[in-house]
């Protein structure tokens, strides 16, 4: 019976254990969409608003289609364009430079911090002045809380406020995270999240939510969001989307959103198995001073001459799943490698694209489990 086991393939990501969890109470949160069929601004979008910032401690919560879109809207919504430059990490999912070349502006990319991972201080402000050379106007930056840790968002705030930047902070990996006793959600202009199935707070689809404190932006926001309608549904006053969170996913997500405390907790316990089973094989993920982390992913690094492909073949073959996020910074693919980036290049980014790899993180791992993964990464390191 056991070797059965040790032969099964894991799940990188358990949303079927949060699914068998949650039970009766999704299902009547489902149901109960189904009963008043109130498919797009029903009662629940306002119930998980209301629930998200009560959660965060933002005063407007203007939730949408996806994370992306919550990252677009708020560039919108600043009138952001054409000759603008906004600075963002390149390493790191495709969609936050992404955001900023669908409304024109000229994404600049800027190295990372080698231990956290997240947006280097001193690259933000060489990619300042790379944008100021080429004639460009800098005006926003887009730290993201990468992998669940949160950024240095006072290092950011103070470079965003010397040079007139506004700061968006791209939490589509770290809402619930935290930053010196402050909630992801309460830093910068706004704050952008993604409910994608696999996030720590995840929908059954598409979903996201922008966090503000800010009246005005909110409004302008709830306006784009619906195609730029203005008090009359068909006196559009700007440009918009179609951009809502539809009842059903808000629905899921005010129960979910239930559970996830517990589920943070629980994340952070996994965590610090792997940080005590690998930490003197592998370099593990380090928290930075007063920065929290909710483990959307438990990334490593391969020691120097490891057989990347290799060591993730040698795993699989135990039925143990491994993800590399990412194997090519943005400034690296092909739709973004013409845009700038900051003077002296941006190492760091390229050497963590050829050595990191991500293993198995949920809230449901259990010690048996995560104890059979820890053997087959020192095995394979070991062969």
């Amino acid at each position: 019976m056991n070797q059965h086991l040790r032969s099964e393939s894991l799940p990188f990501i358990d949303v079927a254990a949060q699914r068998r969890r949650l039970g009766q109470s999704l299902d009547e949160a489902i149901a109960r969409v189904l009963a008043h069929c109130q498919f797009i601004n029903g009662p629940e979008v306002a119930q998980l608003e209301a629930a998200l910032m009560a959660f965060s401690g933002a005063r407007h919560v203007v939730t949408c289609a996806s994370g992306t879109d919550a990252l677009l809207m708020v560039l919108m919504a600043k009138g952001v364009g054409r000759g603008d430059a906004v600075f963002c990490p390149s390493f790191t999912f495709c969609a936050t430079g992404e955001a900023v070349a669908l409304t024109g502006a000229t994404p600049v990319f800027v190295d990372v911090d080698e231990m956290t991972f997240n947006i280097d201080a001193t690259s933000l402000r060489n990619g300042i002045a790379v944008a100021k050379k080429q004639g460009l106007k800098p005006v926003a930056v887009i730290p993201v809380d990468l992998f669940g840790q949160s950024a240095d968002h006072d290092a950011i705030a103070s470079i965003a406020s010397g040079d007139g930047l506004f700061v968006v902070d791209d939490a589509a990996q770290g809402f619930g995270a935290s930053y010196k006793g402050r909630r992801i959600g309460t830093f910068g202009l706004a704050t952008a999240t993604s409910f994608f199935p696999a996030k720590p707070l995840g929908c059954f689809g598409d979903g996201g939510a922008i966090f503000t404190d800010d009246p005005e932006l909110a409004a302008t926001l709830r306006s784009i969001r619906v195609h730029g309608q203005g008090s009359d549904k068909y006196d559009n006053v700007r440009l918009g989307l179609t951009a809502r969170l539809d009842t059903m996913q808000a629905a899921i997500l005010i129960e979910k959103l239930k559970i996830f405390e517990d589920e943070i907790a629980a994340r952070n316990v996994v965590a610090e198995r792997y940080a005590r089973g690998l930490g003197n094989v592998v370099a593990i993920p380090r928290l930075a001073a007063g920065c929290t982390s909710i483990w959307a992913q438990y990334t490593i690094r391969l020691p120097k001459g490891t057989n990347r492909d290799g060591f993730a073949a040698a795993l699989k073959a135990q039925g143990i799943p491994t993800s590399i996020y990412y194997p090519k910074s943005m400034h690296q693919q092909t739709a973004y490698r013409h845009y700038p980036v900051a003077d002296g290049g941006l190492p760091i980014s390229e050497r963590l694209s050829s050595d990191v790899i991500s293993l198995p993180m949920h809230a449901y791992l259990d010690k048996a489990t995560q104890e059979r993964i820890v053997k087959a990464v020192r095995g394979a390191l070991s062969s």
